[in-house]
């Protein structure tokens, strides 16, 4: 049984988890161990689902409770994709948030993960605006 609630990881604990996702992808290498530390300090919201004690989904986001919900972070153990648990953090999250009636929610997708945002309801959209000066060396987290 898949369980779902409020937890702070540490950034071992979550760097082990992306090993089992393809999340980790999306991360630059520059300075990537002190990013992930101040990530997992600092979201507003850190959900984990869980089978027994092992981390199967994980999620991320900042809000201001009142208007804005920005999803940092979901993913997936591999081994438990396609059971509803992305979809369940998801919606968990948005209710932590303040709930779909007063928060709008944002993320920025990689074009593989696109179907299943579509699937739950999202829409791309274009009236966000970007500013990224950011070094990004792509890497695996392994």
């Amino acid at each position: 049984m898949i369980t779902y609630r409020e937890d702070r990881l540490n950034a071992d604990t979550y760097i082990d988890f992306l090993k089992k996702t393809d999340l980790g992808s999306q991360y630059p290498k520059e300075r990537f161990r002190e990013r992930i530390e101040k990530l997992v300090r600092n979201a507003s919201i850190s959900l984990v689902a869980r089978d027994g004690v092992r981390i199967v989904g994980v999620l991320f986001g900042l809000t201001d409770f009142a208007y804005w919900f920005y999803v940092t972070d979901l993913g997936v153990d591999r081994q438990y994709e396609g059971q509803g648990i992305g979809r369940s953090l998801m919606k968990r999250a948005h209710e932590l948030a303040g709930g779909e009636k007063d928060i709008a929610m944002y993320l920025i997708a990689n074009d593989n993960a696109i179907p299943f945002y579509e699937k739950i309801g999202m829409k791309l959209a274009d009236d966000v605006m970007q500013y990224n000066k950011i070094e990004w060396t792509e890497f695996t987290v392994e």
